[in-house]
């Protein structure tokens, strides 16, 4: 195997200062660094970066723990974090958990005990202690998406707006009988926008329509099955706010299949919007979060607790983005 001993021979240097060299520590002179550089590629030297990472305590690998990629926003964020990782010379793991308490706590303990500098995750909620115990362990973690503990860093979007402000959009667009799919209240993000949906129903005195059946998976046909069943409790509801855009897709399955005319018999708005609703045969008017750029601020405020002086305590902060309202074919352009 070549060594720095080698390329420091044929570049008829010292050892150290092929190291400087390589690892910019200090000045080299052009010529010198031009010598050293030839050697390197003469002798196709490449750095064990393993020994090195070992010695300095450092991986240059973040994780991510997610709960899905396909159909949610958890594949902006995690696109957003991978290149800003890249940019900064990290790399990056991602978990897929299914949003299980079993699985995300499997991948919690192997990365852990793993080769990793720092952690960033969305839980399920069932996990919280032993995130809490990875973050006290000198190991930085930062929640996106979801805030399960405010003891932890975190970057969120405010909720409790959407759910609001989407009630007001449709109400403003003749809407008077408004349903609600949403999701487990045990999840931040599902509890908040019920009560950002419930506070715009009194305030408008309009009836509550929200529904949550029993189920595991809260996507496509989640939100499918609500559809059917909101439609054959509730004559004439004219609305329905989906919690994501998979369910969005099993509502406009359902109302096609009833017979209902979207919009013009059934306005559909979901409330966590990202790129796929643009490309469904009807458009999904959207309350859009910006995914990439809380996966790029997400590992900018991670990295910066990583490569921070150890002495410093890094202050727990919490950021929150707004959601930005994109209006598509599913609703009425009143």
């Amino acid at each position: 195997m070549i060594t720095l001993k080698d390329v420091a021979k044929l570049a008829n240097v010292d050892v150290s200062t092929v190291s400087r060299c390589l690892n910019n520590k200090s000045y080299i002179h052009p010529e010198t660094r031009a010598k050293i550089m030839a050697a390197v590629e003469e002798l196709s030297y490449r750095p064990n970066v393993l020994a090195k990472s070992l010695r300095e305590g450092k991986r240059n690998t973040i994780a991510v723990v997610i709960p899905k990629l396909s159909f949610s926003i958890f594949a902006e964020v995690a696109s957003g974090i991978e290149q800003e990782a890249i940019r900064r010379g990290y790399a990056t793991i991602i978990c897929n958990t299914g949003d299980t308490k079993e699985e995300e706590k499997k991948c919690l303990n192997r990365l852990r005990n793993g080769f990793i500098d720092g952690l960033i995750v969305a839980g399920c909620g069932a996990n919280k202690r032993l995130i809490r115990e990875i973050n006290s362990d000198e190991m930085p973690v930062v929640q996106v998406i979801r805030e399960l503990d405010p003891l932890i860093s975190s970057i969120v979007v405010d909720y409790a707006d959407i759910g609001y402000r989407s009630v007001k959009y449709l109400y403003e667009r003749g809407c008077r009988k408004v349903g609600l799919i949403n999701g487990s209240m045990d999840i931040p993000p599902y509890a908040e926008r019920y009560k950002g949906y419930k506070r715009a129903i009194s305030e408008l005195h309009l009836e509550e329509i929200a529904i949550d059946l029993d189920s595991n998976n809260r996507g496509m046909k989640y939100g499918y099955d609500c559809t059917n069943r909101l439609i054959d409790g509730y004559s004439h509801m004219d609305a329905i706010m989906a919690g994501t855009d998979a369910q969005g897709m099993g509502v406009l399955r359902a109302a096609k299949e009833n017979g209902l005319s979207v919009p013009q018999d059934l306005q559909i708005l979901s409330m966590t919007g990202y790129q796929v609703g643009d490309m469904l045969e009807t458009s999904l008017t959207s309350m859009e979060l910006p995914g990439y750029e809380i996966g790029n601020r997400a590992t900018e405020m991670l990295i910066h607790m990583i490569e921070a002086d150890k002495n410093k305590k890094i202050p727990v902060q919490h950021l929150r983005f707004d959601a930005t309202l994109n209006e598509r074919e599913s609703t009425s352009s009143v």
